[in-house]
């Protein structure tokens, strides 16, 4: 802990940026999005089936409009880049609110997951990496641990206002609240991470596309993206419906809901062990070994009894968790330099952002053709476990110049 406290005596003021972006990136995550789900589905008069495919086809379309603007990052001012992501954040959720038509409701799901999730999260990651090499591990741990917080204080205040006024009212304030981020963001002094942007100035669409094509079609990403893919897949189906599964094993929702502050610990712990130990052993060694406790996990949740098997999970997912973000960006940092990380990275977040569309959807879909819950969390423990074998491969990668 007294590297940490080191390290953020000299750098908190561009840390804490990179934290505030993750914290903020709450507004488009699932967490937070899953709050407004039961209101909106009586709003619109629609099944919950029926919103899992609203929101998969919204984030799948959030993920392709990604790969188009995640390389601005590399070359444009990150207040810039910032200020346009953050004011369409806030858009986006007061618009979530003012939805009485679900065209709107398209827009503004797209909107919070492109902004949210997406760009926020990506900028948050990119500039950090760029900025730091030596201590990138903890830098991206520290930034990585908005996360965190915005999963322990938005639901209490997200719900907060949905119990007192309604589900509309607290999506307007939210984006009246990063709206007026933007006033402190002016007088917010970035101009060091704009150093590290591209001398090479906005790339032309063909040589993203075969810059993207190079990416995708190397072995190194047959073995990166599987991991990334995976670990938000089962997350974000899991977190979707876990109260489906709470009341399917007969458990108390009450005290399931009070584990989360072991989860929320869990995962604090780990992210900041996860940035000392990617300083101290490299992210391809850590890469090796993050998704085994979640794994691992998976079994007590899927097979035992008693609500102890969601502790286990939850204290379980809380390390990968916290290991995973740290780990994956400072991984593509190592295999491909940091250069145009903006445009390599913007290619594994749009397959993330897609796992996280499916994980529902699928799921849900298993849900409906009555898996029963142990079936359905043992499928996912196979597909971890093979992705888990497969990223053993790593350690005979070396480092690549692509796009």
């Amino acid at each position: 802990m007294k590297e940490y406290f080191n390290f953020l005596s000299g750098n908190f003021k561009k840390v804490s940026f990179g934290w505030l972006l993750t914290f903020l990136s709450s507004f488009g995550q699932t967490f937070l999005v899953s709050l407004y789900v039961p209101e909106i589905v009586k709003a619109f008069a629609i099944t919950e089936g029926t919103f899992g495919a609203i929101y998969a086809g919204c984030t799948v379309a959030a993920s392709i409009i990604m790969l188009s603007v995640g390389h601005t990052v590399d070359h444009r001012p990150v207040k810039k880049v910032t200020a346009f992501t953050v004011l369409s954040l806030g858009l986006s959720s007061i618009l979530l609110g003012l939805s009485y038509h679900i065209a709107l409701l398209f827009v503004a799901l797209i909107g919070l997951r492109l902004c949210g999730q997406g760009l926020m999260s990506h900028i948050s990651m990119t500039i950090i990496s760029k900025y730091f090499d030596k201590n990138r591990g903890k830098a991206l741990s520290i930034s990585s641990l908005g996360y965190s917080m915005g999963e322990a204080v938005f639901p209490i205040i997200i719900t907060s206002i949905i119990a007192f006024f309604d589900w509309r009212i607290a999506a307007i304030v939210s984006g009246v609240a990063l709206l007026l981020y933007l006033i402190r963001l002016k007088f917010t002094n970035l101009l060091d991470f704009d150093k590290q942007l591209s001398t090479e100035g906005k790339p032309s669409t063909w040589s993203l596309l075969k810059g993207y094509k190079g990416v995708v079609f190397d072995k190194r990403f047959g073995i990166m993206m599987p991991a990334s893919f995976i670990l938000s897949f089962t997350n974000t189906a899991i977190f979707f419906y876990q109260y489906v599964f709470v009341e399917d094993k007969g458990w108390s929702p009450q005290l399931y809901a009070t584990f989360f502050t072991v989860y929320a610990i869990s995962r604090f712990l780990f992210s900041l062990l996860g940035g000392t130990w990617v300083d101290k052993f490299s992210a391809k060694k850590m890469f090796r070994i993050y998704l085994i406790p979640m794994t691992l996990g998976l079994i007590p949740f899927a097979l035992m009894d008693s609500i102890i098997g969601a502790l286990l999970f939850l204290i379980t997912a809380g390390i990968t968790g916290g290991m995973a973000g740290t780990v994956k960006t400072s991984l593509i940092a190592e295999i491909y330099g940091t250069e145009k990380m903006g445009a390599i990275r913007s290619v594994f977040t749009m397959f993330m952002v897609i796992s996280t569309a499916l994980g529902p959807l699928l799921v849900g879909f298993m849900i409906d053709g009555n898996f029963d819950f142990s079936t359905i969390i043992l499928l996912l423990f196979a597909a971890m476990l093979l992705i888990s074998l497969n990223s053993q491969r790593i350690k005979n990668i070396t480092k690549v110049s692509t796009l």
